[in-house]
């Protein structure tokens, strides 16, 4: 028993207000998943430069002077922001691979990379994690949550959600695959690889792939129907689109909300209570085997 709260904003106006709504929903799903949370914002664009976001247990020693570190690797100018445990690390497009390589081999987490996606995500109840990292403040176009019940791996940072295996690219998912080791050693044939034990990595790995073979989103999740096993919801987000798609069972709870300003998402209506406008809102129940998705 997960949480997932997700929140797609139509106008841009409303990108300062990102943050502190999907802070709200997010701490109301905390009774579905007090182990651990996490947040993915989609914010400002770095045109032409890449934001790899790292995590670490001991940041004062991890992150002092890591930008000058790192720069002198890649050869190429670095800026740092840090976040509580994690750090924002700017780098330029043509040497991400290079600077996440050098980053792994200091024992530095990679949480996710992007030209707007950053990824927060640590052990504790929501409420805590959002104060921690300051999501209430944090601006963007749209962000994916996940509040965690540990089931099929240990409760660690690595093991909560978002997980993210391409650039700007993310998935919170509610549930249980049955067959993702078989897709896991699936995908590391064809050089997909991941980095920790959670069957949801193993499904933000197979929308990757399939995106980066030519498929649309809607294809992406389309292929989760099919190729993956079990009972889920997932909730995925691109640097431009927002998705969301059930098992033909659909046994877990799921309800979308739609305005003008905004398409929101959450396992309990309850998340949306407080989001501006959502009495006028169309919410229904997302069908089983449906993919809907909304791109900028």
């Amino acid at each position: 028993m997960c949480g997932i709260v997700g929140l797609f904003l139509k106008k841009d106006e409303l990108r300062p207000q990102l943050g502190d709504m999907l802070t709200d929903m997010l701490i109301t799903m905390t009774d579905r998943g007090p182990d651990s949370a996490g947040i993915a914002i989609y914010g400002d664009e770095a045109d032409g430069f890449v934001k790899i976001t790292v995590q670490s247990d001991s940041p004062e020693q991890a992150f002092a002077e890591l930008d000058g570190a790192l720069t002198s690797v890649i050869h190429a100018p670095v800026t740092m922001r840090v976040v509580d445990t994690h750090a924002v690390l700017i780098v330029p497009a043509e040497v991400e691979d290079k600077a996440i390589t050098a980053l792994e081999e200091k024992g530095l987490r990679i949480m996710g990379s992007g030209t707007s996606m950053e990824i927060y995500k640590e052990v504790g109840l929501p409420k805590d994690v959002a104060a921690r990292f300051g999501l209430r403040d944090m601006g963007g176009s749209h962000g994916i949550g996940h509040t965690r019940t540990a089931t099929e791996s240990a409760v660690t940072t690595m093991g909560a959600h978002p997980f993210s295996t391409a650039d700007d690219q993310c998935l919170v998912h509610n549930g249980s695959l049955s067959n993702h080791n078989q897709m896991r050693r699936k995908l590391a044939k064809k050089g997909v690889l991941t980095r920790s034990e959670n069957d949801t990595e193993v499904g933000a790995a197979y929308i990757s792939s399939r995106i980066a073979d030519g498929a649309s989103l809607g294809e992406a999740l389309e292929g989760t129907i099919e190729d993956l096993d079990g009972f889920f919801t997932f909730v995925t987000g691109t640097k431009n689109g927002f998705g969301v798609v059930r098992d033909p069972i659909a046994c877990k709870p799921a309800v979308m909300a739609e305005t003008e300003d905004y398409v929101a998402f959450a396992s309990e209506y309850r998340a949306f209570a407080d989001l501006p406008g959502i009495e006028d809102a169309k919410v229904w129940e997302p069908e089983p085997a449906t993919v809907y998705f909304w791109e900028r």
